[in-house]
């Protein structure tokens, strides 16, 4: 099944900002969100400490980064961080609860100020992770709650966070990503003809930077087909890990992590480039196999602007996502994003 309509085509992507209540509610009401994520969510949620999960916004040009902040903290939006297009984050997972961001998004759609027929049908994309059989229990209980909303769900298996220790993202292995939809295509046989609402599954990729892992995962999405792929959806791209960025006086990290060392997933800006190639690789790869050609891409990567918008639909994306600058300037961002790109179309 493909992506459920999303207009404007313009969404939030899986991030710190979208984490609490207020979060889910401020960006479900703006006009210019066609769809709203939720933060990375596991079933027994994720233990979060300020100390060692950070992010902090830095100048790409001189790599000059802003004071380390929790993940909890409200989006900057300061005039010193106009320049700070850049984000490093040390962050895992979210500590809400799978359940719990369910029960959130009914009061969110409940309580909306926005019209009726906008709020009824407004969709929900619920980013989740864990084990294969993890994941399975999540999409039953994203597919029960989807029988008593209107609101479209769908959901988003995030198979790529680089800030795991000990735990590489499975995307980056065709035997892990396999594994994860195997299980779903059998799922997804087994309720064919049950008559309930669907939900749209989706995988999150990290960035590949190479011809063998994007072949990789095209192998794998053929070979889940019991009889066909289970994957709706495809976002590209997740941060790319294995970055460092110092502090001003260039001895020590800008942020701290796990491991002590600050190393973390960059975004923004600086992804940018990397982000519209994995785009625009993965279309071309989906478009070479008939059985692929109904997966759609949400693109995701330093997007911030009308014209960064253009490029991602451009390369093949049908939904765009912003992380960095929504952190940096608040929900006021989409409506920036669409004016800028309704002049551009102009």
């Amino acid at each position: 099944m493909p992506l459920p309509s999303i207009y404007p085509p313009l969404i939030n992507s899986s991030n710190p900002w979208a984490t609490t209540l207020e979060d889910l509610q401020t960006l479900f009401d703006c006009p210019h969100t066609g769809a709203v994520t939720t933060r990375t969510s596991l079933l027994a949620g994720f233990e979060h400490d300020d100390t060692v999960h950070q992010y902090t916004f830095f100048d790409a040009q001189s790599t000059v980064a802003k004071a380390p902040t929790s993940s909890y903290a409200s989006p900057q939006n300061a005039e010193d961080a106009v320049n700070a297009t850049g984000s490093l984050n040390t962050l895992g997972y979210s500590p809400v609860l799978l359940e719990t961001y369910l029960a959130m998004i009914a009061r969110v759609a409940a309580d909306s100020k926005l019209p009726g027929t906008v709020k009824s049908t407004k969709p929900f994309i619920i980013s989740v992770t864990g084990s294969a059989d993890a994941v399975l229990v999540c999409y039953r209980l994203i597919r029960s709650t989807q029988q008593t909303m209107s609101n479209p769900l769908c959901m988003e298996i995030n198979l790529s966070c680089p800030n795991i220790p000990s735990k590489p993202p499975p995307a980056y292995s065709e035997a892990s990503l396999t594994e994860y939809l195997s299980v779903l295509a059998e799922e997804r046989a087994r309720e064919a003809n049950d008559g309930g609402m669907k939900v749209a599954i989706g995988i999150k990729t990290p960035p590949y930077t190479y011809h063998d892992q994007f072949r990789s995962l095209i192998s794998a999405l053929l070979a889940s087909q019991k009889p066909r792929c289970p994957v709706d959806f495809i976002t590209a791209t997740n941060t790319l890990g294995s970055c460092l960025i110092l502090d001003s006086t260039g001895s020590a990290p800008a942020i701290n992590s796990a491991s002590g060392a600050g190393i973390g997933g960059l975004a923004g800006k600086p992804l940018h480039p990397l982000a519209l190639g994995n785009v625009r690789t993965i279309s071309e790869m989906l478009d070479e196999h008939t059985a692929l050609h109904g997966i759609d891409i949400i693109g995701i990567g330093g997007v911030s602007d009308g014209a960064g918008f253009h490029r991602m639909k451009f390369v093949g994306a049908k939904v765009v996502g912003v992380g960095t600058a929504l952190g940096r300037r608040g929900v006021g961002i989409f409506e920036e994003i669409w004016r800028d790109e309704e002049l551009l179309a102009a």
